[in-house]
Order: C-alpha cells, then sequence, then structure tokens
C-alpha cells in the first residue's frame, strides 16, 4: 500500500506538469506550424530523456531509498510520459486520411523518444559515473 502512495504522489505531479507542458506547447506551435500534437511529442520525448537520466543518476547512488524509484520513476515519469495520447491522435490522423501526418507523427515520437533515452543514458553516464 505504501508503495502505491509514492507512485500516486509521483503520478500527481507528473501528469499536472504533462498537462500545462502540452497545453502550452500546443497553444504556441499550433497557430505557427500549423495544427500537430507537439505537446504530446514534448512530454513523451523530455520524459524519455528524464526517466534515462534518472534511471543512471538513481543507479549511481547507493544507498537511495527504493521509494524514490517509485515516486519519480514509476510515478512521475510514468503520468509525464504519455503513450495512449499518441495513439489516440495517430489514430484520428488516420481515421481523418492524414497519412502522411500520422507516419510523421509516429516517426518523430519513436525516433526522438530513442535519441532522448540515448541522450539520457550518455549524459547521465558521464555526470554520475565518477560519482
Amino acid at each position: 500500500m505504501e508503495s502505491m502512495i509514492y507512485v500516486g504522489v509521483g503520478g500527481f505531479f507528473g501528469a499536472n506538469v504533462r498537462y500545462l507542458l502540452a497545453l502550452g506547447s500546443d497553444r504556441t506551435l499550433s497557430p505557427l506550424l500549423g495544427v500537430f500534437p507537439y505537446g504530446t511529442l514534448l512530454v513523451n520525448v523530455a520524459g524519455s530523456f528524464g526517466l534515462a537520466l534518472f534511471g543512471v543518476w538513481f543507479g549511481a547512488r547507493a544507498g537511495l531509498p527504493p521509494q524514490l524509484r517509485l515516486l519519480i520513476g514509476s510515478g512521475f515519469f510514468g503520468a509525464f510520459t504519455t503513450f495512449s495520447a499518441f495513439a489516440n491522435e495517430s489514430y484520428a490522423m488516420a481515421g481523418d486520411g492524414k497519412i502522411a501526418l500520422l507516419l510523421l507523427n509516429a516517426i518523430l515520437n519513436y525516433g526522438l523518444c530513442l535519441l532522448g533515452v540515448a541522450l539520457g543514458l550518455l549524459l547521465g553516464s558521464r555526470l554520475f559515473a565518477a560519482v
């Protein structure tokens, strides 16, 4: 039960930060660049990078409480990133016949998220390896 509280608290903050970032980026970028799920892309890439960086940082420090991994890793980043929104937005694009936009969305989400993880791991290993 205690673990669920840590995940829930982290999830509360992650979901709210996601909502604010996605809303702000969609409102800012859509008028400039056209309608696209910029917010979902932003939070997925940032979350992939952040979770990888956090994982390296956490792994480099012995003695940290496991509750911290639940709070930040499972809770915050689990709620911050959103595969379900990506899938639903992509499905809507397909239904609207926007196949090129669907493919762009898929390539950007998968490609940039993998790049985010790689950069998070690289930066984390450089910053925290000597700790």
